[in-house]
């Protein structure tokens, strides 16, 4: 279970601070691959004609 924050409604995430989803965001633009298993997984899926 995840823990709880102080203060409801407020959440850190030390990734978005460092930059990783920026730089995440960025390569999957740049490349046109998903950066995510399922947005992977979609992908191929299209690609092989599968549903």
């Amino acid at each position: 279970m995840a823990k709880k924050s102080i203060i409801p409604g407020l959440s850190f995430s030390w990734k978005r601070a460092v930059g990783i989803s920026y730089a995440k965001r960025k390569i999957a633009k740049v490349t046109g691959i998903p950066t995510t298993k399922s947005g992977r997984q979609k992908k191929v899926g299209k690609l092989f004609g599968i549903k």
